[in-house]
């Protein structure tokens, strides 16, 4: 008998990634066991993906299973750019302050970053680093990376992606998306996923489906193909080839169809505006005392940033996990996941109100 270690009942609200599998990946997977499939991607669980991303994204698109964001990320950025290339992002981008420097030192890129109120890029950002071609002592801006949603919990609508695609390639450079919270985004958004990715202009994804209840399935989503190249080289390289692919491709497949994707991101989202519902009024009817708590960022997907006094954080994390987000500032983050119930809400809600009551 196989032995449980964990408290099935126990949600925090420290990331997404702490939540288990959706029951529906599960079925998935096992439903995709038995027999033998050829291996490496040649099975008829990967070829049918091919089939459901070209129905979210637009015919012509190709999908490169792998098994975590950041083999996404470096895998994409490698396959758009040369050796001498650069990549302009935000300062608080993933590839630039979570995964430790995987884009640098194994897929060999300088990123060049830029700072953001809100960790969205615009043109003009853009601009502040997308200058010097030509210049042979200069890494070349030729690749730009936006996150939906972004690592401050903020959504792209689609004109401002569009309008920094047109920027972008007006200038011969192209778009990357890290979608590690893609449903998310298009969960907020009320739009399908297109609109703001292949229909926006944007060049390669990076799928994310492991923080949206997979069990470690991710994806590199050529929306151009003039974009990138090398990928079934880079793929095998990079060390995020799967031999038994049939079970990441199939963990895809459910999450994309029968809209479990979209019903999985919006009960998350809900669940955030719920946190960030209760504690606004807790502020507007006094229960917590003027001046102890602030919001830090607009809590438009599945994220809350708040600021907390000294010592707060640290109290409440003996009953619930969450991650600081700038100590200096006692600003956190708070997470919601698929999974993440009203009752988890409302017990965090009154553990706040306790330690922030006048």
């Amino acid at each position: 008998m196989t032995e449980r270690l964990h408290d099935t009942e126990y949600r925090g609200f420290a990331s997404d990634n702490y939540a288990g599998v959706h029951p529906q990946i599960l079925e998935a997977v096992a439903a995709a066991n038995g027999g033998h499939q050829i291996a490496y991607g040649e099975d008829v669980y990967t070829s049918r993906l091919q089939e459901v991303m070209a129905s979210h994204f637009g015919e012509g698109v190709e999908a490169f299973p792998v098994f975590n964001g950041t083999g996404a990320n470096v895998l994409s950025l490698q396959s758009m750019l040369p050796r001498w290339g650069a990549v302009v992002c935000s300062s608080t981008a993933h590839i630039h302050t979570d995964e430790n420097a995987a884009p640098e030192r194994v897929a060999g890129l300088k990123l060049l970053t830029v700072d953001t109120p809100d960790g969205k890029l615009t043109p003009e950002l853009i601009d502040q680093q997308a200058w010097g071609w030509g210049d042979e002592h200069r890494a070349q801006p030729l690749a730009v990376s936006i996150t939906q949603t972004t690592e401050l919990g903020t959504a792209y609508t689609p004109a401002e992606v569009r309008a920094i695609a047109e920027h972008v390639h007006d200038r011969g450079m192209t778009l990357h998306m890290d979608g590690s919270r893609i449903s998310n985004a298009a969960a907020s958004l009320g739009l399908p996923l297109r609109a703001f990715t292949s229909d926006a202009g944007v060049d390669v994804l990076s799928y994310g489906g492991t923080k949206n209840g997979a069990l470690g399935a991710e994806a590199v989503v050529v929306l151009n193909p003039d974009a990138s190249e090398g990928l079934s080289y880079l793929r095998k390289l990079n060390m995020q080839l799967a031999s038994k692919m049939r079970f990441v491709s199939a963990q895809l497949i459910a999450l994309l169809s029968d809209d479990l994707w979209l019903r999985s991101a919006s009960h998350a989202n809900a669940m955030a505006a719920r946190l960030r519902s209760e504690l606004e009024s807790a502020l507007a009817d006094g229960r917590i005392a003027d001046g102890r708590l602030s919001f830090s960022q607009p809590t438009q997907a599945n994220a809350v940033f708040a600021v907390l006094p000294a010592g707060v954080a640290d109290r409440l994390r003996q009953s619930f996990r969450f991650y600081d987000w700038n100590p200096a500032t006692g600003e956190v983050r708070w997470m919601c996941a698929f999974d993440t119930r009203e009752a988890d809400v409302d017990a965090f809600v009154t553990a706040v109100v306790a330690e922030l009551a006048a």
